[in-house]
């Protein structure tokens, strides 16, 4: 058997299974069907409610692809969901830009049962036997319908990763995988009460500038029917707010001759900058967390960094080597200079501020 390494790794992504099961983790159980069932498999997205749901359970599959490419270099990804559902749309372009298959499944019934499960494994295996050298297999669903697929590629000397979410994961598919990691524990994927929680009105605002409903004016018949649902009717007859204008000041870690530039390339390299120390800062969970040890290489940091981000040129940011490039971000990484091969270990964070919450007046009768 493989034993985690430098691999060929191959990713298989049961899609709505983690999508319905991080909404009913985040929202409660079954709330999903409950949802999809009072406002169809189209409305859910135009819902302010239901929006805003959506948007709090949403998925960050780029920790789930970051945390496969630290098994080797991905030679296969492949996400299995009916794309043309309004509930898939916002990931496609996630997807497309971490150059993942869509794998489009047309629902021959009302729910389509089993249809992701089955088109899945039959690929699986047929890769096995068209690409022997495939030394890792990650499956990213936690349906027990997979235990057979993972015993199938462990017979056939394939390292097997699981990846879940809590609470709607089978104990025996973990049992049948080399390794499982539930969701919430990958590196960069934030908790999941962290975060500014949107008002209604604010979903609203981005829906209605994303085109997909259209704006309920005072005095219409649409807002009148709003108007029945008591609460509801102040919310989206609040004025809306002052969007946040984006900061065009450059980080810390950013050259100097970034202030000579127009301010629009300020915002790009801003955002390349704080993008690579997003990349460092993962790449670092990941190397401390596969190869338990207090201090990396930093070549094999640079090369899980490339792996998640082939783009990655710290000469295109302004330094000289990947050296200059770590001795910038000081506040995250200690080097270790003292050998011939540069060493780095992650400094550590202080926890966060306690979030406040403000309480909820009690209503007048």
């Amino acid at each position: 058997m493989s034993q985690p390494g430098d691999g060929r790794v191959a990713v298989y992504i049961d899609f709505d299974n983690i999508v319905i099961s991080r909404y009913d983790q985040v929202n409660g159980r079954s709330q999903f069907q409950r949802d999809r069932a009072k406002a169809g498999a189209d409305g859910m997205a135009t819902d302010p409610k239901i929006a805003q749901r959506l948007q709090k359970a949403t998925v960050d599959l780029g920790a789930v692809i970051d945390f496969a490419s630290s098994f080797g270099t991905l030679v296969l990804d492949r996400a299995y969901a009916d794309w043309s559902a309004a509930v898939n749309a916002d990931y496609r372009g996630q997807l497309v830009a971490r150059a993942v298959d869509l794998v489009q499944l047309f629902p021959a019934a009302a729910y389509a049962k089993n249809g992701a499960d089955i088109r899945l494994a039959v690929d699986a295996v047929e890769d096995l036997f068209r690409l022997p050298d495939l030394t890792h297999v990650v499956i990213v669903a936690g349906d027990s319908d997979y235990i057979a697929l993972a015993q199938r590629c462990k017979r056939l000397g394939r390292y097997v990763v699981g990846i879940g979410m809590a609470g709607s994961t089978s104990k025996a598919l973990a049992a049948a995988c080399d390794e499982f990691v539930i969701y919430d524990d990958l590196p960069g994927v934030a908790p999941i009460d962290a975060g500014t929680d949107q008002t209604l009105d604010e979903v609203e605002e981005s829906l209605v500038a994303a085109g997909d409903v259209a704006p309920v004016a005072e005095g219409t018949a649409g807002g009148a029917a709003s108007g029945a649902e008591g609460s509801d009717s102040a919310e989206t007859a609040a004025p809306a707010k002052t969007p946040r204008k984006k900061s065009t000041r450059a980080p810390k870690t950013a050259p100097a001759a970034v202030e000579e530039q127009p301010v629009e390339e300020q915002e790009s390299i801003a955002d390349r900058q704080a993008a690579a120390t997003r990349l460092l800062e993962r790449a670092m969970q990941l190397g401390h967390e596969k190869d338990d040890a207090e201090w990396l290489h930093s070549s094999s940091v640079k090369s899980q960094i490339k792996r998640m981000d082939p783009s990655f040129s710290e000469k295109s940011l302004g330094f000289r080597s990947f050296s200059d490039f770590l001795k910038s971000r000081d506040e995250l990484v200690d080097l270790d200079d003292s050998t011939t091969a540069l060493l780095l270990r992650s400094k550590p964070q202080s926890p966060p501020p306690p979030r406040k919450r403000t309480p909820r007046r009690a209503s007048s009768s």
